[in-house]
């Protein structure tokens, strides 16, 4: 039942950023500082688009 890490493109600066799906916290895009990820309580919501798995399990 674990999650994947994947890989985000931010929506403002295009930047990629790896993301863990389950997020637990908020993530910040590392370059602008745009919210790339809200928890839910489960998979996370993304704001950018996903470009790739980095580790499925």
């Amino acid at each position: 039942m674990a999650g994947s890490f994947i890989t985000v493109a931010c929506p403002d600066c295009e930047s990629e950023q790896v993301v863990y799906e389950k997020a637990s916290s908020e993530v910040a895009c590392a370059v602008c500082g745009h919210t790339l990820a809200h928890p839910t309580g489960g998979k996370a919501d993304l704001e950018g688009e996903v470009t790739g798995v980095v580790e499925a399990r």
